[in-house]
């Protein structure tokens, strides 16, 4: 775990420091957004797709919201992105998770109706 303290404090010294991303754009802004839109698509296949997106936006945007806090004058732009595609992703997650459950409960109930006619 001390690596990941470790990567992070260096990218945040970067970053800090005017190195690296010049361009005040957030890593994986885009990917947030992106993957938060197909999670809500996602949920209609089965809910495995949007289950698997969504988690992964949302893992996604808790790095770049702790670069965001780091300079926020800097992120501003592209946060608002991160931050609509996390959304998207809470939106999508839910979705997918409340479609499995209907189908569980649907499987479940369906099975235990044709054993009682047995």
């Amino acid at each position: 775990m001390s690596d990941n303290g470790d990567i992070l404090e260096s990218e945040l010294s970067e970053i800090n420091s005017g190195e690296g991303n010049n361009n005040g754009q957030l890593p994986n802004a885009v990917a947030v957004l992106v993957l938060g839109i197909i999670s809500i698509v996602g949920c209609l296949f089965w809910g495995i797709i949007g289950l698997i997106c969504g988690i992964i936006a949302l893992s996604l945007h808790s790095k770049d919201r702790t670069m965001y806090h780091a300079n926020k004058a800097k992120f501003e732009s592209s946060y608002k992105m991160s931050n609509a595609g996390y959304i998207c992703a809470i939106i999508g997650t839910s979705l997918s998770v409340l479609y499995i459950l209907l189908i569980i409960i649907a499987f479940a109930s369906a099975g235990s109706s044709s054993f009682g006619r047995f």
